[in-house]
């Protein structure tokens, strides 16, 4: 028999101790709920109601019965909440890739997203290369991850994207540093300070084969991780380097420059396994961290500017999918 469901028949013909009344508010004719609850005397092995011509209570067994039928059936009404919320991503810990580079502010702006969206989620934040995002989304290490694109989609599932137009920085003693903005050709002769090719490869060879194109090919190639390295190298005039702005607002001894045409654009975006064991909260957190992406790369820095707040031109971007 199912249990769940006599109980719930019997919790309502106690409340009313009236089998008509009852069967009114469950929507049923009376005999059927008549024999339900005589089953359910029957499995239980007791009788629930005491039945008489004039009224019908509840025998002491019944109302031993009720108060542990109403807790089991709230327990069964939270379990199957707490069902809804796992299958949702509610719930549990989402395990997910970001790039080394990432902000302070885009973090704390994403996981204060991610809280009021599902308070519940424990979301597990790793600091995860391109390369080695992609593959512990392969091999089940990781749920979910902002990647550089372009990515390999074979196997995943791609969440929208956010193009971000990059800029140069210059050592603020730089002549390039006093121009309304700077072609890739004027970095002729420079350094240049870029990430590790074996972070996110697609997109270093992007960046160098679009300079070769536009006629700088760097003297020679500087590598540096950390974006505070990359800063130090910019400042003690080892090379330029390519940014959408953060960069020149943290050291007063370099300054940031648009690039006249917009040749680099930085594409970053969610990505996450294809197929029926992906986390379902993963969708939720590529489009959460899209809507950060944006709020935070809105404004471009002063021209040459240091450490002054940004203008109010705004900065271009634009959400896609991939």
């Amino acid at each position: 028999m199912d249990l769940l469901r006599h109980l719930r028949l019997f919790v309502t013909v106690a409340d009313e101790l009236h089998f008509s009344r009852a069967a009114e508010r469950l929507g049923m004719a009376q005999p059927p709920l008549s024999q339900a609850i005589r089953r359910l005397e029957k499995e239980l092995g007791a009788e629930l109601f005491d039945r008489s011509q004039r009224a019908v209570r509840l025998s002491a067994a019944g109302a031993a019965l009720l108060e542990e039928a109403h807790e089991l059936l709230a327990r069964e009404k939270r379990l199957r909440t707490l069902a809804r919320r796992a299958a949702d991503g509610g719930l549990g810990t989402l395990r997910a890739g970001v790039p080394p580079d990432t902000t302070a502010a885009v973090l704390s702006a994403l996981l204060s997203a991610c809280a009021e969206h599902a308070p519940e989620l424990s979301v597990d934040l790793q600091e995860v290369t391109t390369v080695e995002q992609l593959r512990l989304l392969a091999s089940g290490g990781l749920d979910v991850g902002l990647v550089h694109h372009p990515v390999d989609a074979t196997e995943l599932r791609l969440g929208p994207a956010i193009s971000l137009d990059l800029g140069v920085v210059l050592p603020r003693t730089s002549p390039l540093a006093r121009l309304p903005e700077v072609t890739l050709g004027d970095l002729s002769g420079h350094d240049l300070v870029l990430f590790p090719r074996a972070h996110a490869p697609s997109w270093h060879d992007r960046i160098l084969d679009v300079c070769r194109a536009e006629g700088f090919v760097p003297g020679r190639l500087r590598h540096a991780s950390n974006p505070e390295f990359l800063l130090a190298l910019v400042t003690a005039g080892h090379g330029v380097a390519f940014d959408q702005g953060p960069a020149a607002r943290k050291e007063p001894r370099v300054a940031w420059s648009p690039l006249a045409g917009r040749p680099l654009t930085l594409r970053i975006g969610g990505a996450w396994p294809a197929g029926r064991g992906a986390h379902p909260a993963a969708r939720r957190f590529a489009e959460l961290a899209a809507e950060v992406l944006a709020r935070h790369h809105t404004a471009t820095p002063r021209r040459g500017s240091t450490t002054h707040p940004p203008d109010d031109t705004p900065r271009p971007w634009s959400v896609v999918y991939g």
